[in-house]
Formats: C-alpha cells, sequence, structure tokens
C-alpha cells in the first residue's frame, strides 16, 4: 500500500478516535461489562445485554463514575438507553449508510483504560442474530475492526467521524456485528429516551426447532407435519392460559404457516399487548384452533 495511503488511513483512525472516544463510557462496576456510547444530553445508549438490572454505573473517559438508571428498554432489540450526567461528554454524530468494502473504525473504552481504535471493512450488511431473548435481529452490520472483550455498545465509525453501528458482538474468525444506526434505531433511541421501553409480546413457551418436531414424530409413528414443538410452558403465561401444553406442535399463527422459530417471532412481533393472536396446534393427530390473550402490561 503506497505511504500516502496509510497516512491517509493513520489521519482517519486518529480522526475517528478523537471525535468520538470522548463520548464513549464503559458500562458496569470494576472494568465493566460492556461499552455506551452518549447520544444526548444525560443519555447514554448502550445493548441491552450489558445491563443487569435498572440501575448501573457507567465510566466515563475522563474517568467519572456516575450511577445511572435505565430509561428506556427493548430488550429484544438489545438496545436500552441509560439516564446519567454526562457532564461535558458530547453527543455522537450519527452518519448515513454503508455499503460492504467500506472502511470503518472501531472507538471502544477498554476495560484496563484508555481509548482503543482499530479499522476494519464492512464485510456485510443486513446479517441477523439473536437478541438476549433469542428473537431474531435483522438489518446488522458485519465488520472486520478488532475490538477487545466487553466492546459491546461501543461505536462503529466511519471515514468523517459519524458512528454508522454499535458494536453487539463478535461472531468468530475476526468478524463483528453491529447494530446501523438507521432510522429505525434512531426512533428507537429517541423512545427510549423519553421512558418510552419497546413492548412487546411474550408467548411463554420453550420451542424445538422443526427438526426436533419431525425426528419426534417419526419415533412416535405420527405423520410428518411442520411447525415448532413446545418443549415447555411457563407458569402464569399467556401460553399457559389458552390451554398449550408440552407436546404441541404450533403450524400456523395469526395466518401465517410456522415452519421454523423465526416464523412464529415474526407473526408475534405484529402482535401488541392486549391484543390476541390465533394459533393453529397438532396435538398428537388431531389440530385445533388455540386463541391466546397477551396482557395489556409489558412483559
Amino acid at each position: 500500500m503506497p505511504s500516502t495511503a496509510l497516512e491517509a488511513l493513520s489521519e482517519a483512525a486518529r480522526a475517528a478516535l478523537e471525535h468520538v472516544s470522548p463520548s464513549v463510557t464503559r458500562i458496569g462496576r470494576g472494568g465493566g461489562r460492556g461499552c455506551g456510547v452518549v447520544v444526548g444530553e444525560n443519555l447514554v445508549a448502550t445493548n441491552a445485554h450489558n445491563l443487569r438490572d435498572h440501575t448501573t454505573t457507567v465510566t466515563f473517559a475522563d474517568g467519572r463514575h456516575v450511577q445511572a438508571e435505565v430509561a428506556g428498554l427493548d430488550l429484544d432489540g438489545d438496545l436500552a438507553v441509560l439516564r446519567a450526567d454526562t457532564g461535558d461528554a458530547p453527543a455522537v454524530a450519527f452518519g448515513g449508510d454503508v455499503t460492504t468494502g467500506d472502511v470503518v473504525f472501531a472507538v471502544a473504552q477498554a476495560a484496563a483504560g484508555g481509548p482503543r481504535v482499530s479499522f476494519g471493512l464492512v464485510s456485510g450488511t443486513q446479517r441477523a442474530f439473536r437478541g438476549p431473548r433469542g428473537r431474531r435481529i435483522r438489518g446488522s452490520i458485519e465488520h472486520s475492526a478488532p475490538l477487545p472483550r466487553g466492546s459491546s455498545g461501543s461505536p462503529l465509525v466511519d471515514g468523517q467521524g459519524q458512528v454508522v453501528g454499535l458494536s453487539t458482538h463478535r461472531i468468530g474468525d475476526g468478524f463483528y456485528l453491529a447494530l446501523p444506526t438507521d432510522d429505525d434505531l434512531r426512533a428507537r433511541v429517541e423512545a427510549l429516551s423519553e421512558g418510552r421501553s419497546r413492548r412487546r409480546v411474550v408467548l411463554g413457551v420453550g420451542l424445538a426447532s422443526a427438526g426436533v418436531a419431525r425426528r419426534l414424530q417419526r419415533s412416535l409413528g405420527l405423520p410428518v407435519r411442520d411447525g415448532v414443538l413446545v418443549r415447555a410452558v411457563e407458569a402464569d403465561s399467556p401460553a399457559a392460559a389458552a390451554g398449550l401444553a408440552e407436546g404441541d406442535l404450533i403450524v400456523a399463527a395469526g395466518g401465517r404457516e410456522v415452519v421454523e422459530v423465526d416464523d412464529l417471532y415474526d407473526a408475534l412481533e405484529a402482535i401488541e399487548p392486549g391484543d390476541t393472536i390465533e394459533l393453529t396446534v397438532v396435538r398428537g393427530t388431531d389440530e385445533r384452533s388455540v386463541t391466546v390473550q397477551f396482557p395489556d402490561v409489558e412483559a
């Protein structure tokens, strides 16, 4: 690589560090569990999986330790906004879309202290991963900018020093995923900052994959049907109230065919607290329709 290109890359990395590192925090006591980033006055965004309860310690780049509380939480979307005294730490600027092949920089506050910056490429877009409760999160950025352990929630930065993503976790072989700072994330950050936690319905079942269901059907001599198998039902859950039982095969939800677990999650995504959903369930050889009522409270 020509020296001018290396110099340009070094300059861009230093600029990314200078622009963003004052806004990057540690989340949790001691070495912390992850990172966060200042998104507004007295507001810090981080991954929901970095939290253990509704209060946590935030350590700013200047060394201040502040007790923060959760302003808003979207557990299934792996996003949280904390309310804390941000002092002089500025809010980051969100950037635009990135495409495969773009150069990006990862900026983090390492557990050992001090800011870190590394560079990599956007290796893919529209990737998916599982949130803290198993729901699929789509549209993430895959990148190759190395990150130290405990960097989830740290910013992914473009060549203009703008934040284009919040890194979530490594996926092995030197690749990482980040939530893109697109219109959806910005709207969620705004809602969470105002205390409007995302309310998603929870059925209250443990599920086995379609492959497991088919193997069980064959072993029992039952007709093979596509669907997801209920392997456990939580007490006092909407599923329990509707009469779902271990061994039931869910083959449709809300009029949608259910072949894989994500098909059921997609159907539930369209349901609001207080609504109902119709499930088609096979128990043994009998097919039945079950109405599930979701409470009008946050699950």
